[in-house]
């Protein structure tokens, strides 16, 4: 079947529109003039200066334990809700509550969810002093909405395996423990990895969440190039948003794989 001129011209257009920017930012990060958009030459300099600047070192290493520690509570959180909403019998309208309360996260605004988080924290506070803005509690902000990414990914898994395994696993009088470990979680290691790949791939980008929730100490990258935009652009933040775009689309390609696979 030919494709219409104009839809394949739309789409072309869509996405030149939406990656002929970051085409720009990446070429920049590669010319010799600090300042301007005039080529004066190659140059990897902005990157070597970007790996020796101990504030982008610092916001780098906060970027990736947040991302780090908070997928995998997110994983095997979301995992485990997958499960629980696809394979136990729930009563129809709490499913649909449930599922509904699935969504909640992906549909719900940013910055909606940042300032009841902003709240929640506030009310804690008066509890525990863990909850003053930090890393903790961008850990706690971040996996808030990463579950529903891991659900979400692993119960489409799940979806296509169907019943006959749990019910060919009660023939064989396994317990479910034993179907759980040794054919379960093995069947949706590619779903889980791929949700885990999602959720660490949102964190790593997320400045909303981030910007409301962290402390003096805690800065990301996100929140760094924010600030330095602020004060002009350069060709370090040009380098550092090449870097962090590409990390971004290797993970996303590899969930996309496994997915598939």
């Amino acid at each position: 079947m030919r494709l219409n001129p104009l839809i394949s011209s739309a789409a072309l257009a869509t996405l030149a529109f939406l990656y002929l920017p970051m085409l720009a930012v990446a070429v920049l990060s590669f010319n010799k003039t600090r300042y301007g958009l005039q080529w004066s030459g190659f140059t990897w300099d902005w990157y070597a200066r970007l790996f020796s600047n101990p504030d982008i070192l610092e916001a780098a290493r906060n970027t990736f334990v947040l991302a780090l520690v908070s997928t995998l509570i997110a994983t095997v959180l979301g995992t485990l809700f997958a499960i629980a909403l696809e394979r136990y019998p729930w009563p129809r309208r709490s499913q649909g509550f449930l599922e509904n309360l699935l969504y909640l996260p992906v549909v719900t605004p940013d910055i909606i969810f940042a300032v009841a988080l902003v709240v929640a924290f506030g009310a804690f506070r008066a509890v525990s002093s863990l909850f003053e803005p930090g890393l903790f509690t961008m850990v706690l902000g971040h996996v808030t909405f990463q579950i529903a990414f891991v659900a979400l990914t692993v119960r489409s898994r799940l979806k296509s395996l169907g019943h006959e395994l749990d019910e060919a696993a009660r023939d064989l009088y396994a317990s479910y423990g034993y179907y759980v470990r040794r054919v379960l979680l093995p069947l949706l290691t590619p779903g889980i990895v791929a949700g885990a790949m999602l959720a660490f791939t949102l964190s790593l980008d997320d400045f909303v969440i981030s910007f409301f929730t962290a402390g003096p100490t805690s800065q990301t990258l996100p929140l760094l190039i924010y600030a330095s935009v602020r004060r002009g652009v350069t060709p370090e933040i040009h380098a550092l948003s090449t870097l962090i775009f590409l990390v971004t689309v290797l993970l996303v390609l590899a969930s996309e794989r496994l997915t598939r696979r």
